[in-house]
């Protein structure tokens, strides 16, 4: 129990003492670098790519592709490490005659701050653990992954706008039945 303590600890130290050496432009032990150059192999940045960095959170910042960004305050540097799933276009979260699904019921109270889905919106869907730094969205019956990528947030097909197809989503509704077609003696 005292070694989870400890570990506990060490791990918060770490956490806040890094942007301060690296602030006052030190340079890390060599002890932590093997740790801190591999993070990006560990993480998945949605529509964005992973830079090491010991000015961030985690170590790692999400820089995010043209047209994508984070569900976070763009202005803010601490929530950098938030991967880039949402698309910076015009979304209707609201477009079914249903109504939006509740959201998915607290499984751990106790959750770790340190926990990926934490952080996560899976939308009309469940965050599922798969790594300590990654996470996959179950999508809900009638909901499908933005761009069929489990990592992203779980919407209906109609919710996306028309400006939304320069980011690569395809907007043909593929849920609605053909139109009928007429038979050769309803012709005039």
């Amino acid at each position: 129990m005292a070694s989870i303590h400890i570990i506990t600890i060490f791990s918060l130290n770490l956490l806040f003492l890094l942007p301060i050496l690296s602030s006052a432009n030190n340079a890390l032990p060599p002890i932590f670098s093997p740790i801190f150059d591999n993070v990006c192999e560990e993480v998945n940045c949605g529509k964005g790519s992973c830079k090491a960095s010991s000015n961030a959170t985690f170590g790692f910042a999400c820089e995010c592709d043209a047209g994508w960004k984070q569900t976070s305050s763009e202005n803010d540097n601490f929530w950098k490490f938030l991967p880039c799933v949402v698309p910076n276009c015009s979304v209707n979260f609201s477009c079914g005659e249903e109504a939006p699904p509740a959201p998915a019921p607290d499984r751990h109270s106790n959750i770790s701050f340190f926990e990926p889905c934490h952080w996560a919106d899976c939308g009309g869907g469940s965050c599922n653990k798969t790594s300590p730094f990654t996470y996959s969205c179950a999508c809900q019956e009638g909901y499908y992954n933005i761009l069929n990528q489990t990592g992203f947030p779980c919407l209906k097909e109609c919710a996306l706008g028309m400006d939304c197809t320069q980011l690569g989503f395809d907007l043909t509704n593929k849920t609605s039945s053909p139109p009928s077609s007429l038979s050769d003696d309803s012709k005039s």
